[in-house]
């Protein structure tokens, strides 16, 4: 269903990349469901009430779906569009390759859409880009307060309230463990048909406070509920309840754990891409699913 309708938005159609911000407390996550508020529905009206050329192509693409209650500060989709002729009448100003002035739509669309998801930016989308299989990986950030009080009352949309002390030390001892190429499935809300082999770039814990702890974690993909897992298994190991190998031990095992933390202190925060000539091929390669050696 992510489909683009043409791998580098050919066919007479331009490819617009936007980059996407929102609070996820309100939505039951990003992808279109039926009589749900999602984040999806709400691009994808605004886009269809505002066009950005003689029409939206499809849906929009994303580079991670998040699930319901997680932010984003820094998503990225990209979307189809048949473009406007220059200088048609009662349209925005139009720019170059029929598309219009995209800091102008980018004001309409957010003057449409409510105040918890923004429209950052818009561009035109380099060839062979696509959002959800040209990326090189996702990053999210993870927000815990140990504080015996909870999380700090401006905060406590985002960030996790753990009533018990965290050693940060042991939380990385048992994050590297799983660094690298490995079969996730314990860690990962399974869906028929789809891989859970990714390949963990980073998992480290640092204390930023006295009583804020974060996680940083990047992979070049992730499965369904993976990184709320990942921590949750590590908080576990954090406050001592379990030891720092456990988590690896749950990855050999493959049985799904179900210590899997709340969604509200999880936030994507950024995707990384490759240069524009690789773009294609980092697509193509990406689309096989892959398996382990």
């Amino acid at each position: 269903m992510n489909e683009p309708v043409a791998p580098s938005g050919g066919g007479g159609f331009v490819r617009l990349r936007l980059d996407v911000a929102y609070d996820g407390a309100g939505f039951s996550g990003w992808a279109r469901q039926p009589g749900l508020r999602t984040v999806q529905g709400l691009l994808e009206d605004a886009l269809a009430k505002q066009p950005p050329g003689r029409s939206v192509v499809k849906s929009v693409v994303v580079a991670g779906r998040t699930d319901a209650g997680v932010h984003a500060h820094g998503q990225v989709v990209h979307v189809d569009v048949e473009p406007f002729s220059p200088g048609e009448s009662g349209r925005v100003p139009a720019g170059e390759r029929g598309v219009p002035d995209l800091e102008r739509m980018c004001a309409r669309w957010n003057r449409i859409l409510p105040g918890d998801v923004r429209v950052l930016g818009a561009r035109l989308a380099p060839d062979g880009f696509d959002a959800r299989f040209s990326a090189l990986r996702r990053h999210y950030r993870y927000q815990v307060s140990d504080a015996p009080w909870g999380a700090d009352p401006l905060r406590r949309g985002d960030t996790l309230a753990w009533n018990r002390p965290l050693d940060v030390d042991r939380m990385n001892r048992g994050a590297q463990e799983l660094l690298g190429l490995n079969d996730f499935a314990a860690f990962c809300k399974q869906r028929e048909g789809a891989t859970t082999v990714r390949e963990l770039q980073r998992f480290d814990w640092r204390r930023v406070d006295q009583n804020l702890v974060v996680a940083q974690v990047s992979a070049d993909a992730f499965c369904h509920s993976m990184v709320r897992s990942l921590v949750g298994a590590l908080l576990m190991v954090g406050d001592g309840r379990r030891e720092p190998s456990w988590a690896v031990e749950i990855l050999a095992a493959g049985v799904r754990t179900s210590a899997v933390a709340p969604p509200h202190g999880l936030a994507l925060v950024g995707v990384d891409y490759p240069d524009d000539e690789h773009l294609a091929a980092r697509a193509a390669r990406i689309r096989a699913v892959r398996t382990l050696p």
